[in-house]
């Protein structure tokens, strides 16, 4: 009887001590200036996807909502130049009359600098393009986007195109 006792009391203070370092551990993380680097990390690469997709895809039935949402996926210099080219993209993109749908296939954050709210990223997106007359065609592109963390979160500053090597 006694030998259980001791048993159950040794059982105990091992679960109390476990539980203690498991907090105390817990605590640490969560405090952790890496897990929160890592988060603002996350949520930008997140946003670059997702606005990367935004700036490749267009309905053709609806060409000002799908404006609109590109200078919703943007801001600073590249939100100017799509505001003040608004107008000829608008007439450009209705006479052409395609539709494109894009995907992001694969994207990593290259820089953050978490203090500042900017980032850098590159991706590879395919790209299906349905034109109002002919077949579909799909085509891939790499590129690489800057981005800046405002009150709505990240945005887009650049997108450019960058070419694949030939070897």
């Amino acid at each position: 009887m006694r030998r259980r006792r001791s048993v159950l009391v040794l059982g105990l203070v091992l679960a109390l001590a476990l539980c203690g370092v498991s907090g105390w551990s817990y605590a640490r993380a969560r405090g952790d200036n890496d897990l929160a680097y890592a988060k603002s990390r996350d949520a930008a690469l997140a946003a670059g996807r997702r606005h990367i997709v935004r700036l490749n895809s267009l309905d053709a039935r609806d060409v000002d909502a799908g404006l609109a949402a590109w200078l919703d996926a943007t801001t600073g210099p590249l939100r100017d130049e799509l505001r003040a080219s608004r107008a000829t993209s608008a007439r450009v993109l209705n006479e052409q009359g395609t539709t494109t749908r894009a995907e992001v296939t694969d994207a990593a954050v290259t820089e953050l600098d978490d203090r500042s709210g900017t980032a850098r990223l590159i991706a590879t997106v395919r790209i299906e393009a349905q034109p109002r007359t002919g077949g579909p065609t799909t085509d891939r592109k790499r590129f690489e986007a800057s981005l800046a963390r405002t009150g709505g979160g990240w945005k887009l500053t650049s997108l450019t195109a960058v070419a694949v090597g030939t070897g």
